[in-house]
């Protein structure tokens, strides 16, 4: 029986694991709404199914609409950019040479300029199908958000029961994932649109054109886990330069290394330490490992992992190793 339980365990696992992302983004925006959908209906006594499609109305307008609403900013200019891609790269050849001539030196080869052009040509392809991607998954998250909520109590009871460790544990584990869910929900976007702002302060102040544009992209490429918001001001630094904007190149320089990489470092302690305690190490690495496993929602998924994977130890040393100890104790 339990050879035929792992097997088709396994089966519907490998099947379903297109959905996976969704199911935890699900469990991400059920562990932020579930005390609200409580209050509602069993306070308020509201209907689930009314309570529930409130409450997913109001994730979908206050999250997900300005989030689109920014990708179609960056949508619309990376269009602009594969469209007028032959000219941006014959005006990149013309710089260069305009530097080698200064400076006696030639930075880049116009073959590797040449090689731009087909990834250019590809990429508009690649956003637009991960753009049909987060769309199929953003309806399926909402789908199992769903029944998630209007089930919530009998979900948790159930669950509660059948996790084979003891009540407190259960209960530890609980705290734990919540924990660990609001904390990085709350932080990653904090802390990105933080960097963000100072970033903003800084292309207004040098001057860089289009600054609210560079702005939204700094925000976003700053919750990605190692490199962050470095993906922008590092090229805009370099892009200045081969425009021949010393001054300006210099700034954004120092100002991208000095400033805003430095307020990702301090306030990611100060709010993980206020949020939930967590240690930095814990979000740098479940940060690299739930990209690779879960996509975007390993951002929030992966220091949960590794949290999780912690806690297991130590309920692992209470439920078992505890009992051990006495049992030699007692021979």
């Amino acid at each position: 029986m339990i050879l035929v339980i792992l097997f088709l365990g396994i089966v519907l696992f490998r099947e379903l694991w297109f959905l996976f992302s969704a199911f935890l983004a699900a469990v991400t925006f059920y562990v932020m709404m579930r005390d609200r959908m409580f209050y509602l209906t069993e306070k308020r006594k509201w209907k689930r199914s009314t309570a529930a499609s409130v409450l997913m109305l109001l994730s979908f307008f206050v999250i997900l609409v300005p989030i689109g609403l920014l990708g179609n900013i960056m949508y619309s200019k990376i269009s602009y950019v594969v469209t007028h891609s032959g000219e941006m790269l014959n005006s990149m050849k013309v710089a260069v040479m305009n530097i080698k001539e200064k400076i006696g030196y030639q930075l880049i080869k116009p073959e590797t300029i040449d090689q731009l052009g087909p990834y250019l040509t590809q990429l508009l392809p690649k956003i637009l199908g991960v753009t049909l991607h987060t769309t199929a998954i953003i309806a399926s998250m909402y789908f199992i958000l769903y029944f998630m909520l209007v089930n919530g109590r009998y979900m948790e009871d159930t669950l509660y029961e059948y996790i084979p460790l003891k009540d407190g544990n259960v209960e530890l584990l609980g705290k734990e994932v919540k924990t660990m869910i609001t904390a990085n929900t709350i932080a990653i976007p904090l802390i990105a649109l933080i960097q963000g702002v100072v970033g903003l302060i800084g292309y207004l102040f040098i001057g860089i054109s289009e600054p609210y544009l560079w702005f939204v992209a700094t925000t976003i490429t700053a919750m990605l886990p190692v490199v962050g918001a470095a993906v922008i001001y590092v090229p805009l630094a370099i892009m200045l330069f081969v425009q021949g904007h010393m001054g300006k190149g210099i700034a954004m320089t120092i100002w991208g290394l000095g400033v805003i990489g430095t307020v990702d470092n301090v306030f990611r302690l100060l709010i993980n330490k206020k949020l939930g305690n967590i240690h930095p190490l814990i979000t740098v690495f479940g940060v690299l490992v739930g990209i690779q496993l879960f996509g975007f929602i390993g951002l929030v998924f992966g220091p949960l992992l590794i949290s999780m994977f912690i806690l297991l130890l130590r309920i692992y040393g209470s439920e078992f190793l505890s009992k051990r100890r006495e049992m030699k104790r007692v021979k």
